[in-house]
């Protein structure tokens, strides 16, 4: 079962706004956008400073809404949360030991999205490091350990993880090695995500019951993100130009990660405007105009945005 209901009212909304998207973007093909969007209703159950266990909190399921939401697409930066949480499982479980390297690499794993550090996060969390092509035996031994990320997202029994992968580090320039070994010939074997699977990700933390209240509250101080427009301008970089936090009101909470390279751009939020109910948004897009679009993903959001008010008022 999945996490939200499917509601009439709320399909003709978003059918509505997929009518604006696909008026206002024409090159955009049908196959190269795929959304969940998660309004919650009162009494909100999310963002509550883990007032709720975990029991209580999944008995709560949310309307939602979604377009091609099982699509396996490649989710560049958004992993980096499903490394976040588990590396917050294994520290709560005493698997691996906290250390300030540690701290300082999931802080730019999160809040600058930093690949180098990511790649320390996946070494720790699988006892495994990148390196030259391996014998075989040792291999086999090596791309084991490296799927225990995936075991541990298995465990928890959610329909929405069932398709996902998530084994391999983030790159700039790409994998060598051992590591373009793993990938497979036909690249066969890369990181997938769903916008289902990432919703109900980002779900459980605002949640307060991914790992534990106290953790989930941690996840959410990394993904909090600053739309002042000063402090976008200082940094060319940051994680809402051209995402799902640009155009929003400047009181708005955004609680988010964002991912691009040269063929998609994406984006998970959490979102709180002062005059509507919070919502859960995730949108990924493929193809080389839309990872060059900064228009695409703010006009989504702002399309959502105002069909909060709208529903919040109804």
């Amino acid at each position: 079962m999945t996490f939200f209901r499917k509601d009439e009212s709320l399909e003709a909304v978003g059918d509505r706004i997929l009518e604006a998207v696909w008026a206002t973007f024409p090159q955009l093909a049908k196959n190269q956008l795929a959304l969940t969007w998660i309004p919650y209703d009162p009494p909100i159950a999310v963002n509550t400073g883990g007032a709720l266990s975990s029991d209580e909190f999944w008995k709560y399921q949310p309307r939602g809404f979604h377009y091609r939401g099982v699509e396996r697409i490649y989710p560049a930066s958004v992993v980096k949360l499903f490394y976040l949480v588990a590396v917050s499982e294994w520290l709560e479980t005493g698997m691996i030991e906290p250390s300030a390297e540690l701290d300082r690499a999931v802080r730019d794993s999160i809040v600058d999205s930093s690949n180098d550090a990511t790649s320390l996060i996946v070494d720790v969390l699988t006892g495994t490091t990148s390196g030259p092509e391996l014998p075989p035996g040792p291999f086999e031994t090596w791309k084991m350990q490296r799927n225990i990320v995936n075991r541990y997202f298995q465990s928890l029994g959610w329909e929405e993880l069932e398709t996902i992968n998530v084994n391999h580090k983030t790159w700039c320039d790409g994998a060598y090695g051992r590591e373009r070994a793993f990938l497979g010939t036909m690249m066969d074997n890369r990181n997938m995500l769903t916008t289902n699977a990432t919703a109900r990700l980002v779900h459980s933390i605002v949640g307060g019951v991914a790992v534990s209240s106290e953790r989930s509250q941690q996840m959410m101080a990394l993904m909090k993100r600053n739309l002042d427009p000063a402090a976008l301008a200082a940094d060319p970089e940051n994680q809402v130009t051209g995402f799902l936090g640009q155009g929003l009101p400047l009181d708005t909470g955004v609680w988010s990660k964002a991912g691009l390279t040269s063929q998609v751009r994406h984006d998970a939020a959490y979102i709180e405007l002062s005059d509507a109910n919070p919502y859960l948004l995730v949108v990924f897009s493929e193809g080389p105009a839309q990872s060059q679009s900064e228009t695409l993903l703010p006009f989504i959001s702002g399309q959502v945005a105002e069909a909060m008010r709208g529903l919040s008022q109804g």
